[in-house]
């Protein structure tokens, strides 16, 4: 059973953000099920957690149940779509404060689906001027596809468009998703899962440069 945890930063219910969220996470559910795999999805509002959040920042040491759970839940799960609002030609603060907090290795070589929302589509860059170096510094492992919506692709002729670009996505992090759980271990796969850097994988760097010389 495939773990998948769909993170959602909108602050309104019901949101855009969420939806986007939701229709991912079934394009990508349909795409592993077609494939005779099984898959589970969880959904995480961070507008739920925006208190906690806050506290967080402002009492060191301060954590819930809930903010326990919820940085759990994205730590162990297999696959990741994390969807924001934009605002301001970037994540929304909630969204950033969640993924301030959790671990740094917690992301490391995760396959990670991006999408947004906004307005306008004068935001649109922002998922790879912002959103994708953020999880590049965590070291997840993004798919090529992000998904930027604004609100006129909810409706009318720019729906298909949307959910062409959904559907793509999601079957890129299946993909991305499945290759890595058919892996044989010690033939391929991932490299730094737990984080590990050079000299705890195989020396140092200028013990392996000696090797060549």
């Amino acid at each position: 059973m495939h773990r998948i945890i769909a993170v959602s930063a909108g602050i309104s219910a019901p949101s855009s953000t969420r939806t986007l969220a939701e229709q991912l996470a079934g394009a990508t559910e349909s795409a592993i099920t077609a494939r005779g795999e099984a898959v589970h999805t969880e959904f995480l509002d961070l507008r739920d957690l925006a208190v906690d959040l806050a506290h967080t920042f402002t009492s060191p040491g301060y954590s819930s149940p809930a903010l326990t759970a919820g940085i759990e839940s994205v730590t162990n799960a297999e696959a990741l779509i994390a969807v924001t609002p934009i605002y301001k030609a970037s994540y929304s603060g909630l969204f950033k404060m969640f993924f301030d907090i959790i671990d740094a290795k917690a992301l490391v070589d995760k396959p990670v689906l991006l999408a947004a929302t906004a307005g306008t589509p004068r935001h649109s860059l922002a998922l790879e001027h912002a959103v994708r170096p953020l999880f590049s510094f965590l070291r997840a492992r993004t798919i090529p596809t992000a998904v930027f919506a604004a609100t006129e692709d909810f409706g009318g002729d720019a729906a298909d468009d949307l959910q062409a670009r959904i559907v793509r996505a999601a079957n890129e992090l299946a993909m991305s998703l499945m290759a890595e759980s058919s892996t044989v271990g010690g033939l391929g796969g991932s490299f730094a899962r737990h984080g590990e850097d050079d000299e705890g994988t195989g020396g140092s760097f200028a013990d392996r440069l000696r090797k060549y010389n």
